[in-house]
């Protein structure tokens, strides 16, 4: 909660955002390009050991916004140079540090794909996009997202 609290404080739109559990295998496939390091079987057991939540942020320059909020990866720095980054107030260790995100756009494009493989994503820049760029949208509590505010609902708006 905290962290979805912090996300709507920092002006991040949510496009998607799902509860899941990631396996063993699916968290493997995730963190591929690390395996053989000596952190990769952290990451693996800690993505597999509970339910987290995926999102999709919108924002200008998400990606760097997004990763200053959650602060260094390390733990222990987070709390001492940023104590008010996510990971600085929620981290628990290096590879146990509550929040993941991209490094780069090409890097959320694919992570997207992997957690929403049922969200088009071009379809959305098309789209949605341009209308929240607008201000065209509303934050739905129920779905835990932002909306697209559609034609008729504006009408009764």
């Amino acid at each position: 909660q905290a962290v979805h609290a912090s996300i709507l404080r920092h002006r991040f739109l949510i496009v998607r955002a799902k509860e899941l559990r990631c396996g063993p295998e699916q968290s493997r496939r995730f963190y591929r390009e690390h395996a053989g390091r000596f952190f990769y079987q952290r990451l693996v057991e800690f993505m597999a050991s509970g339910p987290m939540w995926a999102y999709i942020l919108a924002h200008e320059n998400a990606v760097p916004l997004w990763r200053s909020l959650m602060g260094p990866t390390k733990v222990f720095r987070a709390r001492y140079s940023d104590p008010d980054s996510i990971r600085g107030a929620y981290g628990l260790t290096d590879t146990r540090n509550t929040t993941h995100g991209s490094d780069s756009p090409a890097s959320a494009s694919r992570e997207i794909a992997f957690f929403f493989p049922e969200f088009d994503e071009q379809h959305w820049y098309e789209q949605d996009e341009p209308q929240l760029r607008r201000g065209q949208l509303y934050y739905s509590p129920e779905e835990r997202m932002h909306r697209v505010l559609r034609a008729e609902e504006a009408e009764v708006t």
